[in-house]
């Protein structure tokens, strides 16, 4: 097959002028010259050198080890190294991605996760109360979330560790490696402009402080996770790690993929009410692979809380938001079995669960302008075995 060219993109490739998502990447040359990319097909735009090279004036927020100065210097300047990073797609600055060494892109500050989607709430309530309510009361009123572990957050590719912990069994509790391990997939969002406490986040004010989105698989150890939520919520059967994307893909770049949320069945409070918002959705095809079969294909746009609304949620007792904050939506699920977006949906609870050596893949795309697609890195993590049989 012939070499393409970074000029030459391959028709429909996710990768194209209209994404251009940031990266942090190396080169076999200089291992310890960590510094921004841009992803261009199956390149990666050295944007620190193409931005020296042009005498860029944010040649100096591109040559960092993370993308954390670039995410603090506000929307403004987002919107104008992007319009210069386009100018630069003709130049010499490249390389190939699979020569390069992907880092985790930024550094995460607080991680948050959400419990957005009604079809996966709803799955999951029939599955742990058949006999009541699937949803709990609150749930239409108001975004649940926890706060998760951002020392845990990995960057794609990284193996994940079977992690250990108690499990209850008729006899007990006991501890050991999780037996129950499973994915989530889901879509993160990277907070850009901090804002100090007790400053709410508005619906209007999001754009004003996401900087980009990621797919994000916030893996989960069910046995563990489910012998110590009561009464707290989840701890360490979520926090031993969550694996994004090497690229953040652009807020902006999802413009046309905007779409209205499902329609609301209960009154919102004014803080959360989107009815006169621009369209909180987003269009995002995302596809599931276990060892290469690919097992769910769960739909982005069905999300029930938007991530505004999630900003607005987060923010609202006065909590501040720094930047690198991190939150993500939490499983994405469809309203159909091939839509769900974990194991504990997918089988209702009766496994196979994950075993060592299973690599699971996270891809997904959304519609973009004159019929591109937009894409949005990957997400691959393999299981690797328990490191020890326990204390």
């Amino acid at each position: 097959m012939p070499q393409h060219s970074p000029r030459e993109l391959p028709e429909g490739d996710p990768f194209g002028a209209a994404t251009l998502p940031y990266g942090v990447f190396t080169t076999p040359d200089a291992p310890d010259h960590r510094r921004v990319g841009v992803r261009y097909g199956a390149y990666v735009l050295d944007a620190a050198a193409a931005a020296a090279a042009h005498g860029s004036a944010y040649a100096g927020l591109l040559d960092r080890p993370t993308l954390n100065p670039l995410l603090a210097a506000g929307r403004a300047t987002w919107q104008a190294v992007r319009a210069e990073i386009r100018g630069w797609l003709d130049g010499e600055h490249f390389h190939p991605l699979d020569e390069v060494t992907l880092h985790l892109p930024f550094e995460v500050a607080d991680y948050v996760d959400f419990y957005a989607s009604e079809h996966h709430a709803t799955n999951v309530g029939r599955i742990f109360r058949p006999d009541g309510d699937a949803l709990t009361p609150n749930w239409k009123h108001l975004p649940i979330g926890y706060h998760g572990r951002a020392g845990t957050v990995v960057v794609s590719g990284t193996s994940v560790i079977r992690p250990q912990g108690q499990r209850k069994t008729p006899e007990g509790p006991v501890f050991g490696p999780s037996t129950r391990l499973d994915i989530e997939a889901e879509v993160g969002f990277v907070v850009g402009t901090p804002a100090p406490p007790n400053t709410p986040v508005a619906l209007g004010d999001f754009r004003a402080h996401v900087f980009g989105v990621c797919l994000v698989n916030d893996w989960s150890a069910r046995d563990i996770q489910a012998w110590e939520y009561v009464p707290l919520g989840p701890f360490l059967g979520k926090s031993f790690a969550t694996s994004v994307s090497a690229w953040i893909t652009p807020l902006d770049a999802f413009d046309e993929a905007r779409t209205a949320p499902p329609e609301r069945t209960h009154p919102l409070l004014p803080y959360l009410d989107d009815s006169a918002a621009e369209p909180g959705g987003i269009d995002l095809r995302i596809e599931v692979t276990i060892n290469g079969e690919t097992v769910s294909r769960p739909p982005f746009a069905s999300m029930y809380w938007t991530a505004a609304q999630q900003l607005a949620h987060m923010t609202v007792n006065g909590a501040s938001l720094r930047t690198g904050d991190l939150f993500a939506s939490g499983t994405v699920s469809g309203p159909d079995p091939d839509q769900r977006g974990c194991l504990l949906e997918l089988t209702e609870g009766k496994g196979p669960w994950l075993e060592d050596g299973d690599e699971v893949t996270l891809t997904a795309w959304a519609p973009g302008p004159d019929g591109a697609r937009i894409g949005l890195g990957e997400v691959t993590g393999r299981i690797a075995p328990a490191r020890t049989p326990g204390p």
